[in-house]
């Protein structure tokens, strides 16, 4: 039997051979021929051991981004662990913090249903000629990049009608709590017309915050979320998969708050459309198809934002429209086509809303279902708002002993919700603030007893 010094000698000859051949070839072959006998190789292996693996590039041989590879890296920065040594960091000014992204060949091994999943996440560099021919434009096209998933053959059924539909939702999920959300205003270049141009929203009106009554804020968050959960149900019953509020009232009475707390309990974006902005209806609907799925379309005072053609009015107002039809083509026709014709279509989980102070002057076409589901009426200050109110801006939490007086005077005063919140704001101590709130109240009904 040979002594374990020679033993040893032989491991280290045949180690030193293999580092020596290796050495050459690396010296020899080029690169990319050297790589590609590695990964023989390794299909040999993975053949052997009857391992299958699904590659998902970056982009498409179109140039699109592939859903799969993005839900890919946010899921796989959820999960990864201590063995990933090595990390890419980046942020951007829309994040709220650091992304985390897999460095390559850096590997994550996840458990689905008792099945042993492993991602890999691999970088390599395009060949010069192909980077030329290709048709991707952006400043990584230089590197091909995808995730590489294998797990046990026998599993493929299950991971491509199971695993990977539950990774794109989960990823959804997460990205929706990072999600920045954007405020969409226009803006006119001379270049190329109107367009969207966008802002980071950080509007921090909530449903627990905005001075409503309960009942009406758990009507609209029921409606809401069965809108969000039916797209099927939609697509069953052949309906676009949209939804329209109306909200009107006085001035003051927290439509806007209303807009932003809606957008905030979604994760949705906000698109202002300005309708004195546009000219004309093919502008209007080139715009409109341009607004993202999962976003909030808000036309504000509609009333009196711009004069629409086809408006039903008075006759001295008909002739003025008369006029206006030669000088703009955007209609009310063009309009509802959008939001109710076959238009509407284009585009997913949209919801539209519509703000006036004066629902009376709006055309009845307008206000039907299908188009406005969902009529909120947005009322004068009442007692229980104004407990909202009092928590927001004086804390205060419980009842007071002015609370009273002021629930009679808000009875027989009409004051909205914007005033109540401009005289709290003057104030920094509650029980002040509450003593010259009444004295306002006072003073208001006392003016309006002398209009009467």
């Amino acid at each position: 039997m040979p002594s374990p010094s020679s033993l040893f000698s032989a491991f280290a000859s045949i180690t030193a051979s293999i580092m020596f051949f290796q050495s050459m070839l690396n010296q020899i072959l080029p690169k990319q021929v050297y790589d590609y006998l590695i990964s023989i190789l390794q299909n040999l292996f993975k053949a052997h051991a009857r391992t299958l693996t699904f590659v998902f590039n970056e982009n498409n041989e179109f140039g699109f981004p592939n859903e799969v590879y993005d839900a890919a890296g946010v899921y796989l920065d959820a999960i990864r662990g201590p063995n990933n040594k090595r990390l890419n960091v980046s942020k951007t000014p829309d994040e709220k913090g650091l992304i985390f992204r897999l460095e390559s060949e850096e590997t994550v091994t996840d458990l689905y249903e008792g099945i042993q999943l492993h991602w890999t996440f691999v970088c390599l560099k395009r060949e010069e000629n192909s980077f030329r021919n290709s048709n991707i434009s952006d400043s990584s096209s230089s590197e091909k990049r995808s995730y590489e998933l294998s797990f046990h053959n026998q599993h493929e059924s299950k991971v491509s009608n199971s695993y990977i539909p539950f990774l794109l939702d989960r990823a959804k999920a997460i990205s929706d709590e990072k999600r920045v959300l954007k405020m969409h205003t226009l803006s006119n270049s001379s270049y190329d017309g109107i367009n969207w141009q966008s802002v980071n929203l950080h509007h921090p009106a909530t449903f627990e915050t905005v001075a409503m009554d309960q009942n009406k804020k758990d009507d609209i968050i029921n409606d809401l979320n069965r809108f969000v959960k039916r797209k099927e149900f939609y697509k069953k019953v052949g309906r676009a998969w949209k939804r329209g509020y109306l909200l009107y009232g006085p001035p003051g009475t927290g439509k806007s708050s209303l807009v932003a707390a809606m957008a905030n309990y979604l994760k949705f974006d906000i698109y202002d459309l300005q309708l004195a902005s546009i000219k004309r209806d093919s502008e209007l609907r080139r715009l409109l198809l341009a607004t993202g799925n999962r976003s909030i379309l808000v036309i504000e005072d509609i009333d009196c934002s711009i004069d629409l053609p086809e408006r039903l009015r008075g006759d001295e107002e008909e002739k003025s429209d008369h006029q206006n039809d030669k000088d703009s083509a955007l209609t009310l026709s063009g309009l509802l086509n959008f939001i109710d014709g076959l238009w509407s279509s284009c585009g997913d989980e949209r919801i539209i809303i519509i703000t006036t102070n004066h629902k009376e002057r709006l055309d009845p076409t307008l206000l039907r279902p299908g188009r406005m589901d969902m009529h909120i009426y947005m009322g004068y200050c009442t007692f229980e708002a104004l407990k909202q109110l009092a928590s927001n801006y004086l804390e205060i939490s419980g009842d007071h002993h002015l609370y009273g007086e002021i629930q009679s005077l808000l009875g027989e005063t009409e004051v909205s919700p914007a005033q109540v919140a401009e005289e709290f704001l003057k104030y920094e101590n509650a029980d002040s603030a509450l003593e010259e709130f009444v004295k306002f109240l006072k003073k208001r009904k006392m003016e309006s007893g002398e209009c009467e």
